[in-house]
């Protein structure tokens, strides 16, 4: 049995070991009719956390600590994203498609009839990624995706009339994505894609989950993620981080630099936020982990590179809540090692490692 003074402190610090958590709770209701509209979709984009509206069109939705980007969408209705970060009641009117168009297909002349013949693997390669966990994740409905090859610019266009359904088995979950557009520029090899996707736990015996939870582990040490919970919580060097930034007056020469030295790092302690912000390109190594030989493949690299390096420019300061959210990721710009880590890679951002 625990002793009394034992329970009594675990009593007074319980709260403050658990995370801390919020509910956003609301109403969503057609914008004209204000009629309730039941079983509209309410999730976190990029998590696992979401719920559905009940008949007269509430919904609740507890979160952990941090800052999530909460899309409602319902068929038929343009969806609404919001941006919380505390408790909040939100009144919901979504607005219904204007179909009166919606017989009328034009086709592009740029799209290719067979493009997923063609273009299939390049864009799984790509898109999914091509990392020995991310061979294993599988897209179940191919037959959405469009593909629109502009011989002018050289560069291949794809996109999606439908959420693609992913299926993961290396590290269980089924993936949702709603996919705005995919961009490859062949002259340069650059490309892009922006979407937001919903992750859903797959069910599995007891040794399955056990080897899910080696690849999440495994998929979480040196990603982005990763990285940004050690930015948040001051662990960056403890746990194998280094950052350089480039040199004033070099294109190519790196100097090691405080990551917290208020030139480049801002709390915000009323909002539970820390503002990051870098004047030219940084790099970012990840020192307890050796890359993977179809990385160093891909990118050129020699068979004895030793870690982890991805570079980022930032056009704007961006902010980072505790749970590894951050705003805006339009101002984020990424290259080399977390460019090749790709969907087939990524966790749902409210994974928690042990």
């Amino acid at each position: 049995m625990l002793s009394r003074s034992l329970l009594l402190l675990l009593i007074l610090c319980g709260p403050l070991l658990m995370r801390a958590q919020y509910t956003i709770t609301g109403r969503i209701v057609d914008s004209t009719t204000q009629e309730p509209l039941y079983r509209a979709s309410v999730f976190c984009q990029g998590t696992t956390l979401g719920t559905s509206s009940d008949k007269d069109g509430y919904f609740q939705l507890p979160l952990r600590s941090g800052g999530y980007d909460l899309t409602i969408s319902y068929t038929g209705y343009l969806p609404q994203v919001v941006r919380v970060s505390e408790s909040i009641d939100l009144p919901i009117a979504l607005v219904k498609r204007d179909n009166s168009l919606g017989e009328v297909v034009i086709k592009s002349s740029n799209e290719v009839a067979d493009g997923w013949d063609k273009y299939g693997d390049f864009f799984k390669n790509h898109f999914i990624g091509e990392s020995k966990l991310a061979t294993t994740c599988e897209i179940r409905n191919p037959e959405t995706l469009r593909f629109l090859y502009y011989k002018k610019s050289n560069r291949l266009k794809v996109l999606a009339d439908e959420p693609l359904q992913l299926i993961h088995p290396g590290l269980g979950y089924e993936i949702r994505y709603q996919l705005d557009s995919f961009v490859y520029y062949y002259n340069t090899e650059y490309f892009l894609y922006r979407g937001y996707s919903f992750y859903t736990e797959l069910e599995g015996e007891d040794s399955t989950r056990l080897a899910w939870k080696r690849n999440r582990s495994d998929a979480y040490a040196g990603s982005r993620l990763q990285f940004m919970h050690n930015y948040y919580d001051s662990t960056l060097e403890e746990n194998g981080w280094v950052i350089d930034l480039l040199n004033e007056n070099s294109e190519k020469t790196f100097t090691k630099i405080n990551p917290y030295d208020t030139t480049f790092y801002l709390m915000l302690d009323s909002t539970e936020e820390i503002e990051i912000d870098f004047p030219r390109k940084i790099s970012i190594t990840y020192k307890k982990k050796s890359p993977e030989p179809g990385y160093l493949k891909s990118m050129k690299l020699p068979k004895g590179t030793p870690y982890l390096i991805s570079y980022i420019d930032l056009k704007f300061p961006i902010v980072i809540r505790p749970n590894g959210y951050f705003y805006n990721q339009s101002d984020w710009f990424q290259q080399g090692y977390w460019v090749w880590k790709n969907v087939g890679d990524q966790l749902p951002t409210d994974y928690e490692p042990d």
